[in-house]
């Protein structure tokens, strides 16, 4: 039998220049198009996309009023004013133009409250303000891996609310699936850890789970890998799963802070440069490296924030050119989104058809499967024209 090699020699083979951890402290980006005073760097090329984009006011400006720097204080700036409609009005003209065929998604826990999962970071109902139970020395220690290995009992509690299976996805979630739908997803990257894109149809060559998830599991210090459904089994049921290996505690393929990311995150190095349009939704950017990625887009790409809080890069005032936000409720505001882009009722369908099938058993004879929708089939042909056209391959 082919023993496995220590932990030692497991991390040396790993390539130096793909190893990149999961960090609990955010670092500030400068983004590539500017200089330190925020002004471009360079004249732009005169590209179709570059002269339209200069048609679009930047959206969500205002500067403070003398009432509110009374208010704010000397040493405070006001917080940019969005105007309703107004990024997503510029962003949805590039979409029916055209010029939108590579859409990158960056998602954070705020797309998964609609279905009943509470983000992290959200005073007094996220994740981390209701963690007392739970008895850890800070917040982030229950994803801490040193934490972890001496003591995994607080991690394993949390885990029996977080394993998919309880919650469903909700309308952002199909939104993202109707981009794949209409043939303009290039790759959706994902903070989350609950399953949902993958439960409401996102093929597994469009998502990028960023920080792991439920679906496999693993020795935390000689990688060895363990039946998944056991591992799940175990916790549930209160018990500890072991390495059969070297003994020491089993947990489900999640990147704790200090855990490298999987290796498909590398995927970001050839996605976003490509991409012609970024939407982030549902996230803070606070944990690097996943929030450095919105900075690594092309200067030229216009970048759309759907979220309850400005973060980020669109906390600077201006806004760099092309960049636009929508701020409030997310579910309410991807809607309105996708009712100006004339799909809502197509992602409403899709939801019905999704979850009809997903309860509803479905009868296969040979080869061909008799209960496949005509959502599903309208799907498979975009996915055939998708790799045959723009689509990169894994």
């Amino acid at each position: 039998m082919k023993k496995s090699k220590p932990d030692e020699d497991k991390r040396s083979l790993r390539p130096t220049l793909m190893r990149t951890t999961r960090s609990s402290r955010s670092t500030e980006s400068t983004d590539s198009g500017l200089d330190k005073y925020g002004k471009q760097r360079k004249k732009q090329s005169d590209s179709a996309l570059a002269q339209d984009l200069l048609q679009t006011s930047v959206s969500g400006q205002r500067g403070p009023t003398s009432s509110d720097e009374q208010q704010l204080g000397e040493h405070q700036k006001a917080p940019p004013v969005v105007k309703s409609g107004c990024g997503i009005a510029s962003v949805v003209r590039l979409i029916k133009l055209g010029r939108c065929k590579n859409v990158v998604v960056v998602t954070g826990a705020g797309i998964s409250t609609a279905s009943g999962i509470p983000d992290f970071r959200t005073p007094g109902t996220g994740l981390y303000a209701n963690l007392e139970a739970y008895k850890v020395p800070y917040p982030e220690a229950i994803f801490n891996v040193d934490y972890f290995s001496n003591d995994p009992q607080p991690f394993f509690s949390l885990a029996k609310a977080l394993y998919p299976g309880s919650h469903r996805p909700n309308y952002i979630h199909y939104f993202i699936r109707m981009l794949h739908h209409k043939g303009l997803l290039l790759r959706i990257y994902t903070q989350n850890i609950d399953g949902l894109e993958k439960l409401c149809g996102i093929p597994d060559d469009k998502l990028v789970e960023a920080h792991g998830s439920f679906a496999t599991a693993s020795c935390h210090l000689c990688y060895t890998p363990y039946p998944a459904e056991e591992a799940k089994r175990a916790i549930m049921n209160g018990d500890t799963p072991t390495c059969t290996f070297c003994a020491a505690t089993v947990k489900p393929d999640v990147v704790f802070f200090g855990e490298d990311l999987p290796q498909k995150y590398f995927l970001h190095a050839k996605d976003f440069p490509k991409a012609d349009l970024l939407v982030i939704m549902g996230t803070s950017l606070q944990i690097e490296p996943f929030a450095s990625l919105v900075n690594t887009v092309r200067s030229t790409v216009p970048r759309l924030l759907l979220n309850r809080h400005a973060v980020g890069p669109f906390q600077r005032v201006p806004l760099r050119r092309g960049d636009h936000m929508e701020l409030g409720d997310l579910e309410n505001t991807v809607q309105r989104f996708a009712e100006m882009l004339g799909w809502d009722d197509d992602i409403v369908e899709l939801m019905r058809s999704q979850e009809q099938e997903q309860h509803v058993p479905t009868l296969v004879s040979g080869g061909s499967a008799s209960g496949c929708s005509d959502g599903e089939e309208s799907d498979s042909e975009t996915d055939s024209k998708c790799s045959a056209s723009s689509c990169p391959s894994n």
